[in-house]
């Protein structure tokens, strides 16, 4: 998908009812995770396309429902937000991406970027939390 024809809704309505088929997760969060291509924020268009993902944290892969696929997360360091907002306000990500991260001492890393969405969160709701998990490494 891209920004400009944004799936995300689709992506969770389809994921939602199939949840409970996962029996071995860790927790009751969700993770919405995204995967950019190399270039993706450095020739930053809304049409850029990126692979999104809708998941949850598993003990292991021994069972997989049908039709589902597994993930494995590569480890490395990330900057973690704690935001508590709309989903559908941007503005974190313009403050990450534009304030944040140039004044920092990281540049952003090319691995998978995601959100933990746990107890507190409730999607456009403005008292909704989530955590925004940023990969990052060292200038």
């Amino acid at each position: 998908m891209s920004l400009s024809e944004n799936k995300t809704g689709e992506l969770w309505k389809s994921f939602m009812p199939r949840r409970k088929e996962i029996t071995n997760h860790l927790t009751n969060d969700f993770i919405s995770l995204a995967i950019y291509k190399p270039t993706h924020f450095t020739d930053f268009k809304p049409t850029n396309d990126f692979e999104k993902w809708a998941a949850v944290e598993v003990t292991d892969f021994g069972h997989v429902p049908d039709k589902m696929e597994t993930f494995a997360l590569t480890a490395g360091l990330y900057a973690v937000f704690n935001y508590k907002g709309s989903s559908t306000d941007h503005n974190i990500f313009q403050n990450i991406f534009g304030v944040w991260l140039p004044n920092s001492v990281y540049l952003l890393d090319d691995r998978p970027h995601f959100e933990i969405l746990g107890e507190k969160y409730n999607n456009a709701d403005p008292d909704s939390e989530e955590e925004i998990w940023i990969p990052i490494r060292t200038k």
